[in-house]
C-alpha cells in the first residue's frame, strides 16, 4: 500500500490530548489546518518524552539566541480545549522525529507509523526510510514555530498530569477504588 504523508506546515492548531478516563485513556497527536484534522495515536511515555525532548530542545535553542532572533515573543494562547471531533485514528505511531529546521526556523516534529519491525529493531536499523519512497511508513509531519512548540509543550505537560494520582507509598497509579500495593506486601490500598 502506498504511504500516506500528512504534512502540516505550519498547522492552525497542533495539540497533545486523550479521549477516555483517566485509567482507560488513548492519547493523540492532532493536527488542523482547515478543514483538514489528523489524529495519531499515541503511547502516554511517548508524549511525556516528546514533551520532554522539545522542551530541552527550545531550551537550547534560547540559549544559543536562535529562537530569539528568528520568533520574537510571541502571544501564542492556551489551548484547552478538546480535541477536534471526530477523532478518527489515521495510524499508531511507531517512531517521533525531533529537529530544528534552519532553512524555515521551525521546530520539526515527525510520527512514522508503527511496523512489525519495529518490535525487531536494533542498533543498526536506526536510519529511518526514504522519504521520497512510495512504499514505507505512513508519516505526520508538522513544522512549528518556537512559541507554538512552547505552547504544546505546556499543554502535553496538563495532559500527562491530568490521569490517575499516584499511590503515596509506591508511586503507581491508583484506581478509583485503589490498588494491591507491593509496598504493602499485596494489600490493597484506598
Amino acid at each position: 500500500m502506498p504511504r500516506r504523508r500528512y504534512i502540516f506546515d505550519p498547522p492552525e492548531r497542533f495539540v497533545a490530548g486523550t479521549v477516555g478516563e483517566p485509567g482507560d485513556r488513548t492519547f493523540f497527536l492532532q493536527a488542523r489546518d482547515g478543514g483538514r484534522v489528523v489524529s495519531v495515536v499515541l503511547e502516554k511515555v511517548q508524549v511525556a518524552v516528546l514533551a520532554d525532548r522539545l522542551n530541552r530542545l527550545l531550551d537550547e535553542l534560547d540559549q544559543r539566541g536562535v529562537t530569539a532572533a528568528v520568533a520574537p515573543v510571541a502571544s501564542v494562547t492556551p489551548d484547552a480545549e478538546p480535541l477536534d471531533e471526530p477523532v478518527v485514528e489515521a495510524f499508531r505511531a511507531g517512531t517521533l522525529t525531533l529537529g530544528w529546521d534552519g532553512t524555515s526556523d521551525r521546530v520539526l516534529v515527525e510520527a512514522r507509523a508503527q511496523t512489525e519491525d519495529d518490535d525487531e529493531a536494533t542498533e543498526a536499523d536506526d536510519v529511518l526510510p526514504d522519504d521520497d519512497a512510495e512504499d514505507g511508513p505512513d508519516v505526520f509531519r508538522v513544522l512549528l514555530t518556537a512559541p507554538a512548540a512552547r505552547a504544546f509543550v505546556d499543554r502535553a505537560v496538563q495532559v500527562i498530569s491530568a490521569g490517575r494520582p499516584p499511590c503515596p507509598l509506591c508511586g503507581q497509579p491508583l484506581d478509583p477504588l485503589g490498588h494491591i500495593c507491593p509496598r504493602r506486601n499485596g494489600h490493597y490500598v484506598n
